[in-house]
């Protein structure tokens, strides 16, 4: 069984929450989740990620789980004390990173900022910086993600007032039927046939009730840092990046891969032209993670 409620305190007196999948003898990959989310939220194929000889580990950001709130963290702030904490936790030395969605920005930050330790990372469906890309960073969104960032806009109180209505309704929602986690939203068909695997049911009925367990604030300050100051210049990256996106996803639009693509250095690039928000893990888990790995090129997606 895995380790999943494990815990650590951090410099700042904080508690992180983690878990770890995979080869307990492997090679480490630190997997960030996304907004909203928490330490559960894996591939449901664990034992394809045996076989890649990756030991994965995932931790609840700060205001998530069984983590501590950290009020007013920036995106780079997950690598001040969690991240590096948590590895040299775990004593290692170097590292791949992985993140999606709200995540992605996460561990493009653990790169940007720990060059020296980092081996190679991919952002997952991640979004660009609301300062630079402006209005634009709205534009191709669902309406439901538009309503969401506009609280964010308005500020902590009324971001904090709107979510705990939202995620009282998403926890009702997935009690019934996990598939519907996303509710009102207009995903494309490929997303739907994703969370409806009964293995991807199994973990969001485990992570959705995890992730707000103290509240949402997690939530709330993850919002808020998506929408500020990062921290960190995307194009300071100088290890192996690679962005992954789909070409039909309506959370984290195609335009915010194609800004990171013009920021960061020879970044490589993975399209799903049918894909949405979410992969298929059956065809992705083994590629992502050679790749982070041992640097092998993935197949290609479209095929």
């Amino acid at each position: 069984m895995p380790d999943d409620t494990l815990t650590l305190t951090l410099p700042d007196g904080r508690t992180l929450g983690y878990a770890l999948w995979g080869d307990p003898g492997g090679r480490l990959v630190v997997q960030i989740h996304g907004t909203p989310g928490c330490r559960l939220i894996r591939s449901p194929r664990q034992d394809l990620v045996a076989q890649t000889g990756a030991r994965v580990v995932t931790f609840d950001r700060a205001g998530y789980g069984l983590s501590d709130r950290n009020r007013g963290r920036r995106i780079v702030d997950v690598v001040v004390d969690d991240v590096v904490s948590l590895v040299d936790h775990l004593g290692v030395d170097t590292f791949a990173v992985t993140g999606g969605s709200g995540g992605g920005s996460h561990a493009l930050a653990v790169a940007a900022l720990l060059p020296e330790r980092v081996t190679r990372v991919c952002c997952i469906v991640g979004s660009a910086p609301y300062p630079a890309m402006g209005e634009a960073w709205l534009a191709g969104m669902d309406p439901e993600n538009v309503k969401e960032f506009g609280w964010a806009i308005e500020g902590e109180a009324r971001l904090a007032d709107e979510l705990a209505r939202e995620d009282a309704a998403m926890q009702e929602r997935v009690a019934k039927d996990p598939a519907n986690v996303l509710g009102e939203f207009d995903i494309p068909d490929a997303d739907r046939e994703v969370l409806s695997r009964p293995d991807i049911a199994l973990i969001i009925r485990e992570s959705v009730p995890e992730q707000s367990r103290h509240g949402v604030w997690g939530w709330v300050d993850d919002d808020l840092a998506l929408i500020g100051d990062w921290g960190f210049d995307p194009a300071s990256i100088t290890v192996p990046t690679a962005l992954w996106w789909g070409a039909h996803d309506v959370l984290v639009p195609p335009a915010h891969s194609e800004w990171l693509r013009s920021q960061i250095p020879d970044a490589l690039t993975r399209v799903e032209e049918r894909a949405g928000h979410q992969s298929d893990p059956d065809k992705t888990v083994v590629p992502l993670l050679q790749w982070l790995l041992d640097g092998t090129p993935w197949p290609n997606p479209n095929e």
